[in-house]
C-alpha cells in the first residue's frame, strides 16, 4: 500500500492545508477540471477544510456528463435495431436520452452489452459476423487511443462489421471557453492528471499565458490536490501565472506520443457540442474520412436527431463553475441517482452524484 497510503496520509494534509491558509491573504476561485478529482474533493471534505480562504468549483472533467442528448439519442436509436449488438461501457447505460436510457433499450429486447474496453467490442464482432457491433466511444483525451487503436485494428483485419459512435471531447478548448467566458469566475486550476498523462501540459502554456492563470496539472488522491492548490494560491499570491507539474508520477511535458500518434491517426479535430454548454469550436475528435466506414453515425444514418436538454436541470452551470449541484431546485428531489435529470447525476465522476453520495444538503436547508 506504499504508493497508497503516502498520498491519503493525513498527518502530510494537515501540514498542506496549514501552509495554503497561511499562503492566502484572499478568497480565492480554483477549478478542478476533472470529475475523479471532484470525487476525492467532496468524499475527503477538502473543500469545507479550506472553506473560507478557497472556493472549489467543479469543472467540465466528466465524459459522460458532458455528452450531448442528442449522442445519447442517436446511441438509443442505434441500439434498438435487431441487427445491432451495441457494446459500452456500464456507466452510459443510465445516462438518460430524451425519452429513455440505453438501459431501457436493453429491458425492450435489444442487444446492449457493458464491455471493459473497446478491443473487447472488436472481439464480439469478430465471433459475431452476422451482426453490426457498436461501440459507444465516449471520453476525454484519456480514452481516445484506446479507442482510436479499435478502429486501427478493425481496418488491418478487415472487419465490415464494427463501428464507433463517438463522442470525445478535448479539455483545452473548455478551460479557455470558461475563461473566456464574462461570467467567468475562476482565477486557477487543477488540470486533470490522466488527460495530461496523455497529451502532456505544453497545449496549456497559451492558455495560462493569455488569460493569466496558473494551470497544475494534479492527480487524483487527497495529497495530490492539496499540493495542486498550494501550487495555484502561491502563484495567485505572487502575482503568477505558469503551468506546473504536481502529478510528476504520471505526466510529463510532451505526454505520451505514441498515445497521441494513433488518436491523431484515426480522429481530427472538429466543433463539439457539450451537453449542457453547447458547441465548442475545435473542442472535440470525430473519426477521419479515411475511416469513415467505421462510423456509427454515418452507417445508421442518425445525425439528423438532434434534442433540447431539459430547462429544469442547471447541469450546464455546475459544469462552467458557476453553481453548486446543490443550488440545483430539483437536487435529491425530481432528480436522484434512480431517476436522475442530467448525466451529472449518474456518471461516477458526476458533480451531483458526488453531491448526492456523500449527502451534502441543500445550502438553503
Amino acid at each position: 500500500m506504499k504508493y497508497l497510503d503516502e498520498f491519503r496520509d493525513p498527518q502530510i494534509a494537515k501540514k498542506i492545508i496549514t501552509e495554503i491558509m497561511k499562503t492566502a491573504t484572499r478568497k480565492w476561485v480554483i477549478m478542478e477540471v476533472c470529475g475523479g478529482q471532484t470525487h476525492s474533493i467532496i468524499r475527503n471534505g477538502i473543500d469545507q477544510l479550506l472553506d473560507g480562504k478557497i472556493e472549489l468549483v467543479h469543472g467540465p472533467g466528466c465524459p459522460v456528463c458532458v455528452t450531448p442528448l442528442e449522442v445519447i439519442d442517436r446511441a438509443i436509436e442505434i441500439a434498438g435495431r435487431p441487427e445491432v449488438i451495441f457494446t459500452s461501457f456500464g456507466d452510459m447505460l443510465r445516462v438518460p436520452g430524451s425519452e429513455k436510457d440505453l438501459f431501457t433499450v436493453k429491458s425492450e429486447g435489444g442487444d446492449v452489452r457493458i464491455v471493459y474496453s473497446p478491443l473487447e467490442a472488436l472481439k464480439i464482432a469478430k465471433e459475431n459476423p452476422d451482426r453490426e457491433v457498436v461501440f459507444f466511444a465516449v471520453g476525454f483525451e484519456t480514452t481516445a487511443p484506446g479507442n482510436a487503436m479499435a478502429i486501427y485494428q478493425a481496418a488491418n483485419e478487415g472487419l465490415k462489421n464494427f463501428y464507433e459512435i463517438v463522442s470525445h471531447v478535448l479539455v483545452p478548448p473548455a478551460i479557455e471557453a470558461i475563461l473566456s467566458s464574462p461570467s467567468n469566475r475562476v482565477q486557477g486550476f487543477l488540470a486533470a492528471g490522466h488527460v495530461c498523462t496523455v497529451m502532456g501540459w505544453k497545449e496549456y502554456e497559451p492558455i495560462a499565458n493569455k488569460y493569466k492563470v496558473p494551470i497544475i496539472p494534479t492527480g487524483f488522491e487527497p495529497i495530490d490536490i492539496l499540493e495542486g492548490i498550494l501550487l495555484v494560491v502561491k502563484q495567485l499570491e505572487e502575482g503568477k501565472h505558469e503551468v506546473i507539474n504536481q502529478y510528476l508520477r504520471s505526466v510529463k511535458r510532451d505526454g505520451n506520443m505514441q498515445a497521441q500518434k494513433i488518436i491523431n491517426e484515426i480522429f481530427e479535430i472538429s466543433h463539439r457540442k457539450w451537453r449542457g454548454i453547447g458547441e465548442i469550436p475545435s473542442s472535440g475528435l470525430r473519426i477521419r474520412d479515411t475511416y469513415k466506414d467505421f462510423d456509427a453515425e454515418i452507417k445508421f444514418n442518425v445525425q439528423g436527431i438532434i434534442q433540447m436538454e431539459p430547462e429544469i436541470c442547471i447541469s450546464g452551470t455546475i459544469l462552467q463553475g458557476l453553481k453548486k449541484p446543490n443550488d440545483c431546485p430539483a437536487f435529491g428531489k425530481e432528480c436522484t441517482p434512480s431517476q436522475p435529470l442530467g448525466a451529472t447525476m449518474v456518471s461516477s465522476e458526476g458533480a451531483c452524484s458526488a453531491y448526492f453520495k456523500y449527502q451534502r444538503i441543500s445550502f438553503s436547508e
